[in-house]
């Protein structure tokens, strides 16, 4: 058959992937590198293609980390405890808006937020609450946290120590990535540049301290959430990445150091094929990134270890059952790419905070992925297809030039600060937003197939008590604390903000005594100032 008749017997003109890269009608062996061996290599040999281990999930599964915290630390203290029962080998922690800002629960920009997106933490006092009766030497903890992260990293060691924890034994990861925030979340206090000095200064303490923790998250999610393409997710990404790298290596740390703690966290779409192949490009781009322009000598330094969450931005209102499959799709593809960690969306967050069935079905779809498809046994099953080797040079080509165009505008920081990637983002998502209103991209539910009558199903409602509670305890622990340590511990802190000493030895001293997430960040605001955003039109 000729592909004039095939192309004439085709539903639509284009055939693109979800995030616009043109899709062919076939795909053949001529579309695989000349040299596939060396390209895609082995698992656990440069450049990881096929994983970063050798085993991969025959040796040992992913993380099952499902993201979870509302309300109050008693409430979410309580979820954690469920989660684990079930089977869930990890925690990731949601915490409020307020608290991601650096507000403290009685702030006046805190009213009608608190415990509403997350946990609301102020203090020590609610972080031992959260993790009473979990022992933190035996579970691996995830803080989706960023502006404030080197404080609540020291109330996490703060409990630690209370608990008689072995600090050498803990292990987690702080999201710590600060630049996504300027560029898609907004979540950020202090400028960009003493914002990287606290990142790099909780890279320098850990490697000292705490040796089993990932100092940071780099991470695409909130990128792609943002509307980008899946080529650009890849490449702001490990532009960040580079910035931080480069940071610590100008605050004097050297890459085999700290880069074996770096990791990464991406989004899981809905465009199975192209997700895959975006998993392995990242992988690949990384690990030369590392050994050709860091000259990482380790190889652990190359390996880019990923965190993947379902895309919370492709959940419908509409037919909130749906979620269930859309979610088990992007979950088969993370594993697929070789994720090292996964959370999956409950089908009501597009509602709401997930209720504790919405959240147990979530887990559940991890569970049947990993015990009942077989995709687990053995290591990259898609390596080799036609298809997915093409759409991965693609990525990576693409994510590479993107990469050459930052860098030649002087780095990823300066790429912010003029509004280049916010730009290149916005240009993205209006594209994504004109599909879906033409019909050229179908979202069940909501542009084709929709329910005559919705159905109502059961959501999590944050009563407003909660934050009057809140507000009481954090007033009862100023009343009951020593404030002459708390105030002490305050300017020592703002004094060594003044100069280049590292800041956590005075952030846990800080919240050892008591001082809250509010008044620890308005110390360094008062130093740093805050962050007054570009607008990008």
């Amino acid at each position: 058959m000729s592909n004039a008749n095939t192309k004439s017997a085709e539903r639509k003109p284009h055939f693109r992937t979800l995030s616009g890269l043109p899709v062919e009608q076939v795909y053949t062996e001529a579309d695989l590198p000349a040299d596939l061996e060396s390209s895609i290599g082995y698992p656990g040999e440069f450049p990881f293609t096929r994983g970063i281990y050798p085993t991969m999930y025959r040796g040992r599964l992913w993380t099952m980390r499902q993201y979870a915290g509302f309300g109050t630390a008693v409430e979410s203290n309580q979820r954690y405890r469920y989660l684990l029962s079930k089977g869930q080998a990890g925690l990731s922690v949601a915490f409020d808006l307020p608290t991601q800002i650096g507000l403290d629960s009685d702030h006046p920009l805190a009213l009608g937020e608190v415990g509403k997106v997350g946990v609301a933490i102020d203090s020590l006092e609610d972080m031992e609450t959260l993790f009473d009766g979990i022992p933190l030497e035996k579970v691996s903890t995830s803080m989706t946290i960023n502006a404030t992260a080197a404080t609540l990293l020291c109330l996490y060691v703060a409990v630690a120590k209370k608990q008689g924890a072995n600090l050498a034994k803990i292990s987690g990861t702080v999201q710590n990535d600060v630049l996504k925030e300027y560029i898609a979340r907004g979540t950020y206090i202090y400028p960009v540049r003493p914002a990287m000095r606290i990142v790099t200064d909780i890279f320098a303490w850990c490697r000292d301290h705490l040796p089993k923790w990932n100092t940071i998250s780099i991470s695409g999610y909130h990128i792609r959430e943002a509307g980008s393409t899946a080529i650009q997710e890849v490449a702001f990404t490990l532009a960040d990445g580079i910035a931080y790298v480069q940071a610590a290596l100008d605050a004097g740390l050297s890459v085999d150091a700290f880069a074996p703690q770096l990791s990464f966290f991406f989004n899981a779409h809905n465009d199975l094929l192209e997700e895959v192949a975006k998993y392995r490009a990242a992988r690949r781009l990384w690990a030369k990134i590392m050994r050709d322009r860091f000259q990482a000598k380790d190889q652990r330094s190359l390996l880019l270890r990923f965190h993947a969450q379902t895309a919370g931005s492709s959940l419908t209102a509409q037919q909130p059952e749906n979620n269930i499959v859309r979610v088990a799709i992007q979950a088969l593809a993370a594993v697929l790419g070789g994720c090292q960690s996964l959370h999956t969306n409950s089908m009501d967050e597009a509602l709401a905070l997930p209720t504790e069935d919405a959240a147990l079905i979530a887990l559940r779809t991890q569970q049947i992925v990993a015990h009942e498809t077989g995709v687990t046994s053995t290591i990259d099953p898609v390596a080799g297809s036609y298809a997915i080797e093409r759409l991965t040079d693609e990525i990576e080509t693409g994510a590479t030039e993107y990469i050459a165009k930052i860098d030649a505008m002087g780095g990823m920081l300066r790429a912010i600060e003029s509004g280049f990637v916010q730009g290149e983002i916005q240009k993205a998502a209006y594209e994504f937003q004109r599909a879906v209103e033409s019909k050229e991209q179908v979202v069940v539910g909501v542009n084709e197939f929709v329910a005559q009558e919705e159905r109502e199903i059961p959501t999590l409602r944050i009563e407003p008590e909660v934050e009057r509670n809140q507000i009481a305890r954090l007033q009862a622990l100023r009343d009951k604390r020593d404030a002459s340590k708390t105030k002490a511990a305050l300017s020592e802190l703002q004094r060594r903000a003044g100069t280049s000493e590292n800041l956590l030895p005075a952030i846990l001293a800080a919240v050892e005594s008591y001082a809250t997430v509010g008044e620890i960040s308005d110390a360094l605001r008062g130093v740093f100032g805050e962050y007054q955003e570009s607008v990008v039109i």
